[in-house]
């Protein structure tokens, strides 16, 4: 096991600040696996503050996050992070979970309740002997033993939230419970993440929220934007990707460069850091980093 992922956590990386992360997922097949080794070691030469492995729904990628965190953790420099959810899980399935991840040198974890198997807009139905909701992740977490808890955050808001200021409890109760961090999900508009930030302050919640950015690399991506994010994609530029859709090449180009000044934006207002969703690849990355200046720190080293 790296002298890294035994000693170090998300919540010292915080601490330190500003963060650099990125998020991976599984892979699911010899190909994506190397695709994915592939992306891991190219921005392990950035130095990153941690790097996360996501979780199917239904934990359809269980061991295959319990797999990459591992492999991470012992042949890398890399601060591992798993995500884990509560869909179709039972609490003790969860607790042997946990229990499987600390065994294989990961404590740090992002806990989320998770999205119906199939279908994200699906009515929410709690395994019998589950969580209902992600505070009850946290707090099983926190009392499986040492372990820096993140929870997700919504710069629009959970898409089965009511309102934003219900929402925006709803956040803060997860925060209570013991989570230390929290990871927004993907978006386009900074005002949306200050405006959520602003929400969270107004209640008394001071944990670190970092944006989760991803970038528009096709028109794909526009079209999945809300079902991933919850939230409607930004009207004014959508139209200007709309005016590019002929142009692939320009399409990227224009994607890279509004990650980037929305990067730039949020650690001008302060944000902790940034958690770059990859897709398991690392050109956009590195392009945008480049862009962005980023030194590689020894604090993450």
């Amino acid at each position: 096991m790296s002298e890294v992922s035994q000693f170090r956590t998300v919540r010292d990386a915080l601490a330190d600040g500003p963060t650099f992360s990125f998020e991976f997922f599984p892979p699911r097949d010899e190909e994506s696996e190397t695709q994915l080794w592939e992306a891991l070691r190219r921005l392990e030469q950035l130095a990153p503050s941690f790097v996360s492995v996501t979780y199917g729904a239904g934990g359809t990628t269980r061991s295959g996050t319990i797999r990459a965190t591992e492999r991470i953790a012992k042949q890398t420099t890399m601060l591992p992070m798993a995500h884990i959810t509560g869909v179709d899980h039972s609490v003790d399935e969860l607790r042997n979970l946990v229990g499987n991840l600390a065994a294989v040198g990961v404590r740090n974890i992002l806990a989320v309740r998770g999205d119906p198997p199939g279908d994200p807009e699906a009515t929410w139905v709690k395994h019998p002997e589950g969580i209902e909701y992600a505070e009850e992740l946290v707090t099983l977490v926190r009392d499986a033993g040492d372990f820096s808890v993140g929870v997700a955050a919504f710069p629009f808001k959970h898409p089965r939230s009511p309102d934003i200021d219900t929402d925006a409890r709803y956040f803060v109760q997860k925060a209570r419970a013991g989570a230390d961090f929290a990871i927004t999900q993907l978006f386009f508009d900074a005002e949306d993440y200050l405006r959520l930030r602003d929400r969270i302050a107004a209640l008394d919640c001071d944990i670190p929220i970092i944006p989760g950015i991803m970038p528009v690399l096709s028109a794909s991506t526009i079209e999945r934007a809300p079902k991933l994010s919850g939230a409607p994609f930004p009207e004014k530029l959508g139209a200007q990707f709309a005016a590019l859709h002929d142009d692939k090449a320009a399409v990227r180009e224009l994607g890279i460069a509004n990650a980037t000044q929305l990067c730039q934006r949020l650690l001008d207002e302060g944000a902790p850091g940034i958690h770059f969703i990859t897709m398991n690849r690392s050109k956009a990355t590195l392009e945008i980093w480049d862009q962005l200046g980023i030194k590689r720190s020894p604090a993450r080293l």
